[in-house]
Order: C-alpha cells, then sequence, then structure tokens
C-alpha cells in the first residue's frame, strides 16, 4: 500500500498479562511490538492504547487479586504505570522504535484548548516517527472523569487525530451470532455496515482485571465509526493479523472507488468460510512479521465500516470530550431552527434539569409539547456549550432575546447557545451519544440515534 495509513491499536489488560499469576505475556507483547514496528516501517502511523498498569503492579506487589476501594486502585496505577511503560520501552527499544507515555483523563479533553493541545501532541509525535502509548490516567481518575474503559478512550483518541483504522484486539477472533463457547454452530459476524441491525452475541463480560466486555467494544465501535473510523474486532494473539486485514479493507476500499468511477454497479464482498484460508505472503497465524503485499482473503475478523458522513473535529469534541452538566428542554421549533443551522434562543427554552455554569456542556433535548410534566417524554438530539448559567437560563427560558437584560440585569448574548457550539444528531441513523461508564454489558441493539456535523 502506497497510502499512509492512521492505526489505533487497542489492547485490554487480558491481552497483557495472566488472568491467573498476573505476569505478563511477554510472546504475545513481542508480536504486537513486532507488528507496530513493521507496519511503522511500512509508513504507517500507529498509536497503541494500552491497558494493564494495575494488573503488572499485583504481579509486581504479589497481590492476588485487584481490590475494591478506590485509593489502593489508584495506588497500584501508580505502581503499574511505570512497569508498563518500561516494558513496552525495553520491548520496541530493541527494534529500535521510539515509543512516547499520553495519560489522559476525561478532564484533560474537556477543555477544547486542551483537547487541541492533546490532539497536537500526538499529531507531533506521529511525524517524529514515535509511536505513542495512550492510557488512561487511573492513578487520578475517579468515577466522575473516566472515560470508563479503554475502549472508549481509544474510540476517542481515534476520532481525536482522524485515524483510517481502530483495532479492538481481544481473546476471540470476532463476533459471533451466539456465544461460540456454548453452541459450536455459532456464525462469526464479518461486516457491520449498521451496528444498530447487529445481530451478535455480546453478552460476555470482561476479565477480572480488565474493566470492558464484548459490549464495551461495540460502544467504541459506534463512537468510532460515527467518526468515520473503521473499526475492527480481532484476536490479540494473533496480532500479524492485522497486517492482512488492513491490507484487504484497502483492496475493498480501492475496488469500490474503482467500480464507483466507472459507473458500474458495486458487488458485495464474498465472506470466507471460517476455515481462514492460508495466505501466501501474511500467513493468517498472526506470528510472523507483516507485509502488506496483496494477501488474498484475510483472518477471521469483524469489521465495523465507518459512517460515510463523519462526525469531526469540533463537533467530536462537543458529543464525546465533555461530560454533559444537566439538561436543556427545548421545543420542537426551536429544536428546527437548530437543525436549519440558526443558534439556541431562549424563547424555544421550555424547561432546565441539573446546576452547570457558562461555557459547561449540557444535553439537548426535544419535548413535542410545553408541557413540564412530561420531561420523562423527551428525546435527547445533542450537545451544547451554553453562554449562561442553569440559574440564569431559569429565569429566561421562554422570553424574547430582546428581554433579557430585562429579566437579568445584563445581556452577555441574545443566544444561550451559539449555533458553532451545538452538536446534534439524527433519528433515522445509528450512531449513539456517548455512553455513560455504568452502561450495561448486555448492549441493547435497538436502532438508535446518529450524528451530523452540527
Amino acid at each position: 500500500m502506497k497510502k499512509r495509513l492512521t492505526i489505533v491499536i487497542k489492547l485490554g489488560t487480558s491481552s497483557i498479562v495472566n488472568e491467573s499469576t498476573h505476569s505478563p505475556l511477554l510472546s504475545t507483547l513481542t508480536l504486537i511490538v513486532e507488528t507496530c514496528v513493521a507496519l511503522h516501517h511500512a509508513g504507517h502511523h500507529i498509536i497503541l492504547c494500552s491497558s494493564g498498569a494495575i494488573g503488572l503492579a499485583l504481579h509486581h506487589m504479589d497481590l492476588p487479586r485487584r481490590p475494591k476501594h478506590l485509593p489502593q486502585v489508584q495506588a497500584l496505577a501508580a505502581i503499574g504505570q511505570c512497569k508498563l511503560m518500561a516494558m513496552w520501552d525495553q520491548l520496541f527499544a530493541h527494534l529500535r522504535q521510539p515509543v512516547a507515555q499520553i495519560l489522559l483523563t476525561r478532564n484533560d479533553i474537556a477543555d477544547r484548548t486542551q483537547y487541541l493541545n492533546a490532539q497536537n501532541t500526538l499529531h507531533e509525535l506521529l511525524g517524529m516517527g514515535v509511536i505513542p502509548i495512550v492510557n488512561e490516567n487511573d492513578t487520578l481518575s475517579v468515577q466522575e472523569i473516566k472515560f470508563g474503559d479503554n475502549d472508549t478512550l481509544s474510540a476517542i483518541t481515534a476520532g481525536m487525530v482522524q485515524a483510517d483504522y481502530l483495532f479492538l484486539m481481544t481473546d476471540v477472533d470476532c463476533l459471533y451470532d451466539k456465544n461460540p463457547r456454548d453452541f459450536p454452530d455459532a456464525k462469526p459476524v464479518e461486516i457491520v455496515e449498521d451496528i444498530a441491525e447487529l445481530d451478535a452475541d455480546v453478552s460476555s463480560a470482561g476479565s477480572s482485571l480488565g474493566t470492558g466486555g464484548m459490549g464495551t467494544k461495540i460502544v467504541a465501535a459506534r463512537l468510532a465509526t460515527a467518526a468515520g473510523v473503521t473499526t475492527v474486532i480481532t484476536r490479540s494473539s494473533k496480532p500479524g493479523n492485522i497486517a492482512a486485514i488492513v491490507q484487504y479493507a484497502e483492496s475493498q476500499k480501492a475496488a469500490a472507488r474503482s467500480l464507483e468511477a466507472s459507473g458500474e454497479l458495486p458487488v458485495r464482498v464474498p465472506h470466507h468460510d471460517t476455515a481462514q484460508p492460508s495466505g501466501t505472503t501474511v500467513p493468517n497465524n498472526g506470528t510472523s512479521t507483516p507485509h502488506l503485499d496483496q494477501p488474498p482473503l484475510p483472518p477471521l475478523h469483524t469489521r465495523f465500516l465507518p459512517d460515510p458522513h463523519p462526525i469531526r473535529d469540533r463537533y467530536f469534541w462537543l458529543l464525546h470530550g465533555l461530560a454533559p452538566h444537566g439538561t436543556l428542554y427545548i421545543d420542537t421549533g426551536a429544536h428546527a431552527a437548530l437543525a436549519a443551522k440558526a443558534g439556541l434562543l431562549p424563547v424555544g427554552i421550555v424547561d432546565v434539569a441539573g446546576t452547570f455554569g457558562q461555557q459547561e456542556c449540557v444535553r439537548i433535548s426535544v419535548l413535542h409539547s410545553r408541557d413540564t410534566t412530561k420531561l420523562d417524554e423527551a428525546e435527547e438530539v445533542g450537545r451544547a456549550l451554553v453562554n449562561y448559567s442553569s440559574a440564569e437560563i431559569k429565569r429566561i427560558r421562554g422570553v424574547r432575546s430582546s428581554q433579557i437584560a430585562e429579566v437579568l440585569g445584563y445581556a452577555d448574548s441574545e443566544y444561550v447557545a451559539w449555533r458553532e457550539s451545538v452538536a446534534l444528531f439524527k433519528k433515522e441513523m445509528s450512531r449513539p451519544v456517548t455512553p455513560s461508564t455504568m452502561e450495561s454489558k448486555r448492549m441493547s441493539m435497538g436502532r438508535l440515534s446518529g450524528y451530523v456535523d452540527g
């Protein structure tokens, strides 16, 4: 491939340490390092999103299990992060590949300036030929500022750098329509065009060391594909498969572009069977250094196709970089005005929930009547940064902009939120809002809302 790609590879704790002994899985980690360096030498930008700090700390401190109290978890994270980065640095040093550590919490990207600084730092590191290693800063994180799991963090990172691919490495080859451990006739789900129509078993929880499971990977796939990132679930013990999958996906994109340019209707990609035919250049066992030289059908994996109209930059930050502090309930007229690229005026606000200040993020929910007793029937349609606090908006809701100064004694803006500070999503698509950290492991696969650029 001549095209330079940006590839984010996410590894969970179970891919890095043994669940029983907590010792590092050196054979797998070595293969991952070889894969990253080979892809880098092929001209691609690589970002590694790595869990494992607490697991390595358990091994170092000879503790049997992950503690439950937050201060103990944070202390172990501080111990383990040193071990984790030292391990990655040593492994990459054997191949003379420089790496960098980036630790994030949601607070670090909640401020627009800090978000841009993080984005610029990642781009600069990639430009210098460095492989950034990203992890959540569990030493400082509490529930209110956590991403929730590194699946979500990797998806936000992929959106931040506008990556081409996000690989969510796990202990299975792909998604199945049933749990393959219980049902031998389970069929693989290889291509997902619409996550809302996904028919797969995602009931398996994460390991005893990790925080995620298959459900969190579906959430991450939703976030990443909404940002235009092709997302792949594949087996972590066979990292060499990454190159074969990327090569195959890129060849399919090239074929589709060729068909579109010629005016022919694109043909559906035939699914290969689960026997995984052997390749000629990249062995499908995934244990050798990859070369991107026209392999045959790729190893088994699940590939989520990106949204053809992705959300980018400021709107992505509004929806995923910020945690909402309250809710503005608006009427249908205000929603229509926002959809027509107008700002949010106080006259269209029906009610306010929560306590928040100026320039904080809030949810935007639409009420189909101005009856405040029916707030539970409101439909969330987006997020916004507001120009007034919750107390101020409660006083000016329903009034015209010309009356703001009369009500408050001052008028900072005629708009409660400027249009460039509002990001909407629409119902007919299937790209949901950033999930809460307590989202159920058993994900609902109903048709959910999708984003548009503003």
